[in-house]
């Protein structure tokens, strides 16, 4: 293992939870409020965290936001990394490996397979160079999430045992697997995930990468638990972690002083936040 993999906040923190089987929540932010609910939350919980952006706070805030969140996280009291989700501009990754993230997603999935595998591996690189961990996503989740693109047009591709061999050999530390898994919302129906796939991945992957858990929306505890039982390490998560935000958002605004709203808004960040934290395991191990 390269030195600056040992010493990467983000691998450290897939390591440890691998180590003692928890998951890590990997929560995205849009703004000062959930980045500071998020650092809070972990504080609190004593856990380990991966905050995430969208390329699109990039593009908006010009990086300040990613800065932010970084020199915030170096204060905290317990590990916690900045990574960068679903990076699928080649233009965007050059601009994120400038910014002080952990790790970025080289999301080439929207490529045919083999441009994937070879722009994956020439931005791993690059990544890597500057001592920046690196995810990719083999085969093809569906559905599309902010500023992503959809890749429901594509015909629908789940993760192969073969296609864990190739992404391995690009040098990525970790695998987002597509085991019936979606971004964006379920049907009516809910998650119906392929464990059997998922245990030909792991067996697969053979410890070589951190994988990774895309599509949690609407997850209930006891799914959650079953995937971080299964093997995943790194849990990413949207709505899970910031429903409460927004439904007191949208009931107080104009209700109450504006201050009084953000207050009473990163609140709700902390404590479902925490709540989640429980739920995989990783409070107390900060």
């Amino acid at each position: 293992m390269s030195d600056w993999k040992e010493t990467n906040t983000h691998l450290r923190i897939l390591r440890d939870a691998e180590a003692g089987h928890y998951g890590v929540i990997a929560a995205i932010a849009y703004n000062i409020e959930q980045v500071h609910g998020l650092i809070k939350a972990a504080n609190t919980a004593r856990s380990p965290l991966i905050i995430q952006f969208f390329p699109w706070a990039i593009q908006v805030f010009d990086g300040l936001l990613v800065r932010t969140a970084a020199e915030a996280a170096k204060s905290a009291d317990v590990p916690i990394s900045i990574h960068l989700d679903h990076a699928q501009s080649e233009d965007l990754i050059r601009r994120a490996a400038e910014l002080p993230f952990d790790s970025i997603m080289v999301d080439m999935s929207h490529y045919e397979k083999e441009d994937n595998l070879c722009k994956t591996a020439q931005w791993v690189q690059h990544c890597n160079e500057r001592q920046i961990a690196t995810e990719a996503e083999p085969g093809r989740i569906e559905g599309g999430e902010d500023g992503v693109m959809d890749t429901a047009g594509l015909e629908a591709c789940m993760t192969t045992p073969e296609e864990v061999e190739e992404f391995v050999a690009t040098g990525v530390c970790a695998l987002a697997p597509a085991f019936g898994n979606v971004h964006g919302e379920y049907g009516p129906q809910g998650p119906r995930l392929d464990f059997k796939r998922f245990e030909n991945i792991r067996e697969c992957a053979d410890g070589r990468v951190h994988l990774v858990l895309h599509g949690t929306n609407g997850f209930e505890p006891d799914l959650m638990t079953k995937c971080i039982g299964a093997g995943v390490s790194k849990i990413n998560v949207n709505r899970l972690v910031l429903d409460d935000y927004y439904e007191h958002l949208h009931a107080k605004t104009g209700k109450m002083p504006h201050t009084q709203l953000i207050e009473e808004g990163i609140e709700k960040v902390i404590q479902l936040t925490m709540k989640w934290m429980d739920i995989c395991g990783s409070a107390g191990k900060g």
